[in-house]
């Protein structure tokens, strides 16, 4: 079974945009408002990845909601994890291609991340959320690891 979408608080639903539709690419392709369990409302903001109609990330932004003031949008630190345990990352087929997002993320200020797992090579970054660490991966052959941060 695939997944559909990925659906995650934001925090600051304007930066969120920013980045996911001016920095990833995705195509911001419906806005929904709907209840929240438990009560308050949100507007439900779903992105198409890579223009596949089947792939989505989605953010809510919660509105009228009890104990907002208390949210922690760091999933990690939410769950007292240390930082970049729960992440995602998105597919690239070549090293150019992961090389290409390196370089759009440093070229907009963001510290990256790169690690080699051995068995693929990963970038990571935090979204404008502060938390979610988000990476791009290409699946290679290797046999050692390393890893190196690189700041813009």
């Amino acid at each position: 079974m695939a997944y559909h979408h990925l659906a995650l608080a934001a925090k600051d639903m304007k930066a969120t945009h920013a980045f996911y539709e001016g920095i990833m690419g995705f195509e911001l392709v419906k806005v929904e408002v709907a209840p929240i369990m438990g009560g308050g409302w949100g507007k439900h903001f779903f992105y198409r990845m890579d223009g596949d109609d089947s792939r989505f990330i989605a953010f809510w932004e919660l509105h009228e909601t009890d104990g907002s003031d208390d949210y922690v949008y760091d999933i990690n630190a939410a769950a007292k994890l240390p930082p970049g345990t729960n992440h995602y990352s998105f597919s690239v087929d070549t090293k150019e291609e992961l090389e290409s997002w390196k370089q759009k993320w440093l070229a907009a200020g963001l510290d990256v991340f790169e690690i080699d797992h051995n068995w693929c090579h990963s970038i990571y970054t935090k979204d404008p959320n502060g938390s979610t660490i988000i990476g791009v991966t290409r699946s290679i052959r290797r046999t050692r690891t390393t890893m190196q941060w690189n700041s813009a």
